[in-house]
């Protein structure tokens, strides 16, 4: 492990989207991170798709073995406000990253520019404005699977930080065993995940993970209500039925030791700041190093197509 700078302020973006809408999404992240830059933030999350939105509770229409021409619409007015990656978008936030002098990690999902595929996408940007890492979610969970295609690209993207490497899983990816094993061979000493994931038994997860693979565990969570779904919809039963808060949040970092550096942080939202001590991370790692002497690479191996 190469030497570390000591500390990373951290500014964990818990927000509500607007919903279907990646012009007005942009421009709130753009605001968002001024806001976090003039907190002195070095590294900058948002959450899981926050350009457009999560469609939490949708199902455009499908049915096994059918589609209908209502909830093909609403899909189509997903797509059209899903992004291309690199464009229009991404220009802008590598912009923003550049003024704040910050790394910016955002999740978007991403419209492929040659074909009509989406992705549901996790992108990071350098402080000097350069988009550093692109990963597409690996296994769309469950009904997701009927909007976003599975990743064919950009599996395991490790950005080089002064605090170590730094990588994401989105959500659910982080309940796939060999999907972390990848990022800690890696010797991630960040992990972000964005996800749209407010289940207790989460919180129970993610310090584990932490502890699991010594690094610090960033859990960026949205927040978001049902009347923040944007009218003229095809689908107004379902978005009848969710509750009153579709997603509560509770967005929160958790140090190498699985100890909550900052605590979850529920039912609005927030930029919440915390302070990394990342001589954590190897001190952590004294007694055990998932993928170094800890590790029987002669009875266990992991192989990754990348």
């Amino acid at each position: 492990m190469k030497d570390l700078k000591k500390n990373c302020r951290i500014a964990v973006i818990q927000a509500t989207p607007v919903m279907f809408d990646k012009k007005a999404c942009l421009n709130k992240a753009l605001n968002l991170i001024v806001q976090a830059a003039q907190e002195h933030a070095e590294l900058i999350v948002f959450p899981e798709l926050f350009i457009p939105g999560y469609p939490y509770g949708m199902t455009f229409g499908f049915t096994v073995g059918s589609r209908n021409a209502d909830g093909r619409k609403d899909w189509k007015k997903y797509c059209d406000n899903s992004i291309v990656v690199p464009g229009e978008e991404t220009k802008r936030l590598g912009e923003a990253a550049k003024a704040a002098h910050a790394y910016v990690s955002i999740g978007v999902s991403e419209r492929d520019g040659v074909n009509g595929t989406l992705y549901n996408t996790n992108l990071v940007f350098t402080p000097e404005g350069e988009l550093d890492a692109v990963h597409r979610k690996l296994k769309p969970t469950g009904a997701e699977r009927v909007v976003w295609g599975d990743a064919n690209c950009g599996y395991f993207p490790i950005s080089q930080t002064p605090w170590g490497p730094m990588g994401s899983l989105i959500c659910w990816e982080s309940y796939m065993p060999l999907a972390r094993v990848a990022l800690y061979e890696k010797g991630v000493s960040i992990y972000i995940s964005p996800n749209t994931n407010d289940n207790e038994e989460w919180q129970t997860s993610i310090r584990h993970i932490a502890l699991e693979g010594h690094c610090y565990f960033v859990n960026c969570d949205m927040y978001f209500k049902r009347e923040q779904y944007p009218a003229g919809l095809h689908c107004p039963e379902e978005i009848a039925r969710l509750s009153e808060t579709v997603c509560r949040g509770g967005s929160c970092v958790v140090d190498p030791y699985g100890h909550y550096v900052m605590e979850p942080v529920w039912d609005r939202e927030e930029v919440i700041m915390a302070d990394l001590d990342l001589d954590k991370v190897p001190a952590s790692r004294m007694e055990l190093d998932a993928c170094g002497h800890y590790s029987r690479p002669d009875v266990l191996e992991l192989r990754i197509h990348e």
